[in-house]
């Protein structure tokens, strides 16, 4: 069995987009000041634990790199971005409100989207791509790492650590401004 390094990994704050309902993919949406407040949230989680000799990694897009330059403000002097903490990619659907979709009334939409519509996006990278990418990029970390990333690739990554898989992805939890501590294969939301 494969073991990981200690990880905290946390989902970027709010974005307009967020709120609007709309697929961001590899697009971008500023922080509104609810996701500002949520990065201060998990800055004050992350100010109680010891973060030294943790390697801090975020994906290098805007939301996430803001939400990391504000949650670690207090602890790290410089971020590292590494393209594979990206979101997964929604091809054709990008920047469009997710319930005007098709199909979309079939689904469930809970705190990171109806996770089927990431699954069937037109032109989008799809669970297997990510699920590989995700496991790669795991494989390559060598320490303890804080990552800041994002919803659906969050929900991918503690589902490969934990042994839940691509079917644990619903089951795995989500949501912004808390921050996920994994650990000998378990996780724990802190909050």
């Amino acid at each position: 069995m494969t073991s990981f390094p200690e990880l905290y990994i946390l989902r970027h704050g709010e974005t307009a987009w967020n709120a609007e309902g709309r697929m961001q993919g590899a697009l971008n949406s500023a922080l509104t000041p609810a996701g500002r407040l949520q990065a201060e949230r998990q800055a004050t989680i992350l100010a109680s634990c010891n973060l030294e000799g943790f390697d801090i990694l975020t994906s290098p897009q805007g939301r996430a790199f803001e939400t990391a330059a504000i949650a670690l403000a207090r602890q790290v002097t410089h971020l590292r971005t590494d393209d594979r903490l990206r979101e997964i990619g929604v091809g054709e659907w990008a920047g469009k409100i997710r319930r005007e979709l098709p199909g979309a009334d079939a689904f469930h939409d809970g705190p990171d989207g109806a996770l089927e519509l990431y699954e069937n996006a037109p032109g989008g990278e799809g669970f297997a791509a990510l699920e590989q990418r995700c496991t790669e990029f795991l494989a390559s970390l060598t320490q303890p790492s804080v990552l800041v990333t994002h919803g659906i690739t969050s929900r991918m990554l503690r589902s490969i650590i934990t042994g839940a898989g691509v079917a644990g992805l619903d089951g795995i939890g989500g949501g912004q401004g808390i921050v996920f501590h994994l650990k000998n294969r378990m996780q724990k939301r802190l909050e």
